[in-house]
């Protein structure tokens, strides 16, 4: 289900050469275009944004063939109780709710990153991890301005397809990225439908028409070392969130717009039984019960007229119950975490750790995938460096620090920290001390 359609792509275009390399191009577009990963990374998209399916739904019965039939007579809400986004924001704001440190010996290197990096870091990391989050993973596209700054681009994962030299997805060989653009054709707008195609030197621009590709131009990289493309993860396998819990807030979204629609059914929760009903149709009795709160019966050959009940039983419960079953086995196929949670009121770590342990393996992987990333993308930034004279760097030592953004009983860290410091360095200890933002700058005034 996760294999890219892309899996394999080059030694499948090298093994006979049955067709050339742009032939080859516009048939993997087409497959990816309607592919299943795809679709999930569109979905992981659309239902951040509160674009669910039940928006779409409509109300059906059982016709006069036995089909279903589409119903317009009745209620048709479409609730949306959108718990995944929740559950998105709530990883993201776990890791990267507090700014992500860089660190190492080499300050002015360090300090030369973070400027290169961008005031906006903290955003563009954020952003990026809600992307990876929602489509399994995000990308970066490093390049040059025309005065010579470094800049970075992000590709949604849907319009990227990447051709790995590994399976582990870790050495970028060739990649695709197609997408649109709106434009005017005269005085008249249109859309077309781009694609670049990244080889290891260079990006060749085509447009796609009809599934086939005209070259329209080609750039040179900054760089010489591979396409300045980076992945960022959102685990090893690039399943994105939506997959683990679409269903269950499908189901969720589903529940609450029936019980909302038989809540509005009144006069449907009793089924009616007619005898000598003085009428032509059952529209017009809908409409005279509706209207005038009664109906008119007759009496026929001695019959009298009458109107009998079978009631059907409409239970808030069993609604109330279901809806709680959904939150929960959402929160727990995302492992992500009940804020409602009532912890007492003074909890130690332990129950703490307790609450946020699903949501922090789960965000462990991302960090391990998201540092390799930085990784990479700070080799390309190296680079830049090398290229542009501002030095050598690429033996420099550097790390990305996470400051997860959970709960802790502060008194209880403050004191471990008290205990702590005759058999830890003074550096170790502010850095666990729950009040400490910038470890450094704390010791420098404490120094002072």
């Amino acid at each position: 289900m996760w294999e890219s359609v892309s899996d394999g792509v080059i030694e499948r275009l090298n093994e006979g050469r049955v067709m050339s390399e742009k032939e080859f191009f516009e048939k993997e577009i087409a497959l990816w275009k309607t592919s299943d990963k795809r679709r999930w990374m569109i979905d992981g998209e659309r239902y951040f944004c509160g674009e669910h399916d039940i928006l779409k739904e409509e109300r059906r019965a059982i016709g006069k063939d036995g089909t279903l039939t589409r119903v317009d007579n009745l209620p048709n809400n479409r609730i949306v109780d959108n718990q995944y986004q929740r559950l998105v924001n709530q990883k993201v704001n776990y890791l990267l709710g507090r700014e992500a440190m860089i660190e190492g010996e080499n300050r002015e290197y360090v300090k030369l990153l973070k400027k290169a990096l961008g005031k906006n870091r903290t955003r563009d990391m954020k952003c990026l991890l809600r992307d990876a989050v929602n489509m399994g993973l995000a990308w970066i596209f490093v390049y040059t301005d025309e005065r010579g700054e470094i800049k970075f681009k992000r590709i949604p994962a849907y319009e990227m397809i990447a051709y790995w030299k590994d399976e582990a997805h870790t050495m970028l060989d060739k990649a695709v990225r197609i997408f649109t653009v709106e434009g005017y054709e005269g005085k008249e707008a249109c859309t077309k439908e781009m694609a670049e195609v990244y080889h290891t030197d260079r990006v060749e621009v085509y447009e796609y028409t009809d599934g086939v590709l005209k070259k329209l131009e080609e750039h040179r990289y900054f760089n010489e070392r591979g396409i300045p493309l980076v992945a960022f993860k959102y685990n090893e396998k690039e399943i994105p969130l939506i997959a683990r819990v679409k269903s269950l807030q499908d189901a969720l979204n589903r529940t609450l717009s029936d019980f909302e629609n038989n809540m509005q059914e009144d006069a449907r929760n009793t089924i009616l039984v007619l005898q000598n009903y003085d009428g032509t149709d059952l529209g017009e009795f809908r409409r005279n019960l509706a209207t005038y709160g009664a109906v008119k019966v007759k009496t026929v050959d001695g019959a009298p007229g009458d109107i009998k009940t079978l009631s059907t039983d409409f239970k808030a419960e069993n609604y109330e119950v279901m809806i709680s079953m959904l939150k929960s086995s959402i929160v727990e196929n995302a492992m992500g975490y009940d804020a409602k949670d009532k912890l007492g009121n003074n909890p130690n770590q332990l129950v703490i750790k307790s609450m946020f342990s699903d949501i922090d393996l789960d965000m462990s992987e991302a960090e391990v995938e998201f540092s390799f990333a930085f990784n990479n993308l700070r080799g390309l930034i190296d680079e830049y460096f090398e290229i542009y004279g501002y030095g050598y760097f690429e033996d420099e030592a550097v790390e990305l620090i996470f400051n997860r953004d959970c709960l802790i009983n502060e008194s209880e860290a403050i004191d471990n920290c008290i205990k702590s410091r005759e058999i830890l360095s003074e550096e170790t200890v502010v850095l666990q001390h729950p009040w400490v933002k910038d470890v450094k700058e704390e010791l420098k005034r404490r120094s002072e």
